[in-house]
């Protein structure tokens, strides 16, 4: 039998790439569980793609992902007109009306894929918290070779090993771009930099007046802004990265519960026992026997 994809060229855009999965494709890839999770039900690469339009009343059931190098096009969707320009991406959810195209002064060139599976949702989540805008997107040459090894994957017969590389580059694929903002705000707000400061000070007894202090925020707003950046109050958040800096005493060191408690900020070596199960679910001694 024949496993090969079916590769459909409608627009004739020179030099395009377009893999759909066989039903034999899909037939074997569904007995894997990574098929369920994430996986690609066509991809595809246009360049120079002039008059490449497409309108779907009733959109389909997999999520688009649509990633312009060159160019510019659109996405209208709900009533919204999303312009796509170099390096910008945008995801039309499952089931949603839509229709797409290049523009006609600029044709664009762009990778596509249509994919699905349980983590598919939360991925989209991640990536459009607003689906009013299309998505900046650093350009990385890293990224065109997955794409690539992503079609090349599936221009071949499946067999297991294939199916379950596919699977964890598009993962791969979508995650650097889904959580990069994540990675960003990590860098440069004034939260992060609070807890860079606390990690530099875990033998010290640090107030909340001293921490918004350091922050140039109030105690309220400072309070309020941490709590919606971690979900801890801001002495919570210290108390846990003290304990946890406690542990890799625990695990590197031969220094005894109270020296380890001096190390971290706590005068009492029974409070900090008492923190530490808290937190750990097991006393010091407990976890360094556990995990000598």
């Amino acid at each position: 039998m024949n496993n090969l994809p079916k590769t459909k060229i409608k627009e004739g855009f020179l030099g395009q790439t377009m893999v759909v999965l066989s039903p034999e494709q899909k037939e074997k890839a569904q007995q894997q569980p990574f098929f369920q999770n994430l996986f690609p039900d066509a991809i595809g690469y246009f360049p120079n793609a002039k008059h490449h339009n497409r309108s779907r009343k009733n959109g389909i059931e997999e999520y688009i992902f649509l990633y312009c190098l060159e160019g510019e096009g659109w996405v209208r969707i709900n009533k919204k007109t999303i312009t796509l320009t170099p390096n910008t991406a945008f995801i039309i959810p499952k089931n949603t009306a839509h229709k797409y195209g290049s523009s006609s002064k600029d044709a664009w060139s762009i990778y596509w894929i249509h994919f699905s599976g349980n983590y598919a949702a939360t991925l989209y989540k991640r990536f459009s918290v607003s689906n009013q805008e299309a998505i900046k997107i650093a350009f990385d040459e890293n990224r065109i070779i997955v794409l690539n090894e992503i079609i090349k994957l599936l221009e071949n017969d499946f067999d297991d090993e294939k199916i379950e590389l596919t699977h964890f580059k598009l993962i791969g694929l979508l995650s650097s771009l889904c959580y990069t903002n994540t990675l960003e705000n990590n860098i440069d707000d004034a939260i992060s930099h609070s807890i860079i400061f606390m990690k530099k000070n875990l033998n010290e007894i640090l107030t909340i007046e001293a921490l918004a202090n350091q922050a140039c925020y109030s105690i309220s707003r400072y309070s309020e802004l941490f709590k919606q950046k971690t979900g801890y109050s801001p002495i919570q958040y210290f108390i846990r990265l003290k304990i946890q800096k406690s542990c890799e005493y625990l695990h590197f060191t031969n220094l005894n519960i109270k020296e380890i408690a001096k190390e971290v900020g706590f005068d009492d070596p029974y409070y900090f026992s008492r923190s530490f199960k808290n937190q750990i679910g097991l006393s010091p001694m407990q976890y360094k026997k556990l995990n000598y």
